[in-house]
């Protein structure tokens, strides 16, 4: 048994693209990975086959790895639900919301399930590729940690440091971070990879003569700047846009301050024949064919978001000029008439009128949603995947007109008499060629030229792995993961 930790020195630094590439990469030499994350923040989640829940980083680096995404892959999983606040997920499974300083006294029982993961997975795996969180050199975050320095040391494993050169300012990230750990943390730190590098190697070449000179610690290699690449991202949204045919169909996602998996929305975002624009804070919804609701932490507060932002009177105007509406998830349940929360799950307990657009309203029940699912679209009875999450329970006339049909024998969601607006509790619907064909002709593309968003992303983990043979030191590497 090895394990390897991927350590950044901010976020975005790369972490979770390099241990997917290195999963890979070390899959096709034949070595038995698995990825692992003591702890993740992130609203972006999958759902395991046991019916968990992790964050979506850990289920790409699961197929980078061959593998099936497992709870034990990213055990203690944090979904803020406000500034201050979270939903803690302790493995795939939520044991109750605190803030950040309950969440601190809190971080030696989820050091528990951690450790308990941790063994698990070594017991069964050659080598266990670790993800770091954040930085490891946030002094107020040191007491009690449980992502970083704080696991490494509890699991005695070798460090690797990642910086973003072009962020700016790489060697000062580097060696800062480093100066900033204790002596034994640095010592654990065996070599640095330099990420997103633009231009000539050579004229980088004495700052890493420098650098190494400087630490003592050799510089593992450089990755180059890729401007096409694509993984789902952790939490930031991606709005790079692929070459786009000359008729495209415009849609257009308001993001919400607790918008969840707006992953679902990746396939739209690569299509050739899809112009996808997120609005924010302060921006108008400017002419489209279609809006798409995305799924929220905290339905409520962000309908009284959109509502401040004179996006409901949008969506109204929208639909009187013959657009389409399409709720995922907690975008459904804006659709309805209210959204009801006794419990006080996602915030002050209390209701909520919803968009008034479906005749349902939906109760928050404290019992989560969690499941892989299968079945087809009432549109063109198109075959669609996906998976869901929510604690919601949503009743009335509108379901009557379902929008999905199971093959548990359940029914879905909802699609309006006048065909105008639809409503799926599903993520990852477009990520089915299929059901993405249907949607985007329903929304008003007609030819629509088919894309295997699957396909893509293995297509760029192959890529990643293929970086690695090129640019690091894989000879290091393996001595680093004792193969």
């Amino acid at each position: 048994m090895s394990t390897l930790m991927v350590q950044g020195t901010t976020s975005d630094a790369g972490k979770s693209t390099l241990v997917t590439a290195l999963c890979r990469w070390l899959a096709r030499e034949g070595v038995r990975v698995v990825p692992f994350k003591p702890q993740n923040m992130a609203l972006n989640s999958a759902v395991t086959a046991e019916g968990g829940e992790i964050g979506r980083a850990q289920a790409v680096q699961a197929q980078a790895a061959g593998l099936a995404p497992h709870t034990d892959m990213n055990p203690v999983l944090l979904k803020p639900n406000s500034d201050t606040g979270a939903q803690v997920i302790i493995h795939g499974r939520a044991v109750t919301s605190m803030n950040a300083v309950a969440y601190h006294d809190y971080k030696a029982i989820a050091m528990q399930a951690v450790l308990a993961s941790h063994q698990r997975l070594s017991a069964e795996f050659p080598v266990v590729m670790v993800e770091g969180a954040g930085s490891p050199a946030e002094i107020n975050l040191r007491a009690g940690d449980i992502a970083n320095m704080g696991f490494a040391e509890a699991v005695d494993c070798p460090v690797v440091l990642i910086a973003d050169i072009n962020r700016g300012g790489v060697f000062a990230h580097l060696v800062g971070t480093l100066e900033l750990l204790s002596e034994p943390e640095q010592a654990r730190v065996k070599g640095f990879i330099i990420n997103r590098f633009r231009g000539d190697i050579a004229l980088l070449q004495p700052g890493l003569d420098w650098l190494e000179q400087r630490t003592g610690k050799p510089v593992i290699g450089v990755l180059p700047y890729v401007l096409d690449l694509h993984l789902e991202a952790e939490d930031g949204i991606d709005q790079r846009q692929t070459d786009k045919a000359e008729q495209v169909l415009k849609v257009v996602v308001p993001v919400l301050p607790r918008i969840s998996n707006h992953t679902d929305f990746d396939p739209l975002r690569l299509h050739p024949q899809v112009d996808l624009q997120f609005v924010g804070p302060g921006q108008a919804i400017p002419s489209a064919d279609l809006i798409i609701l995305p799924g929220s932490k905290s339905v409520r507060s962000d309908l009284a978001y959109l509502r401040a932002n004179g996006w409901e009177t949008a969506i109204n105007r929208h639909l009187r000029y013959g657009g389409k509406v399409l709720g995922v998830c907690g975008g459904l349940q804006m659709l309805g008439e209210q959204v009801h929360d006794a419990l006080g799950l996602e915030g002050a307990a209390g209701s909520s009128d919803g968009l008034g657009l479906l005749a349902f309203s939906t109760e928050l029940a404290a019992e989560k949603q969690l499941r892989n699912v299968r079945g087809h679209l009432l549109l063109e009875n198109a075959e669609v995947n996906g998976y869901e999450i929510h604690a919601g329970v949503t009743t009335g006339a509108a379901l009557e007109q379902p929008a999905v049909r199971l093959e548990d024998g359940r029914c879905d969601g909802a699609h309006s008499a006048d065909g105008q607006i639809l409503g799926t509790y599903l993520h990852g619907l477009f990520e089915s060629p299929a059901a993405c064909g249907a949607l985007l002709r329903w929304a008003g593309l007609e030819n629509v030229q088919p894309v295997d968003y699957h396909a893509l992303r293995e297509r760029d983990i192959e890529r990643l792995a293929d970086l690695v043979e090129k640019h690091l030191d894989t000879a290091y590497l393996r001595e680093l993961c004792r193969i």
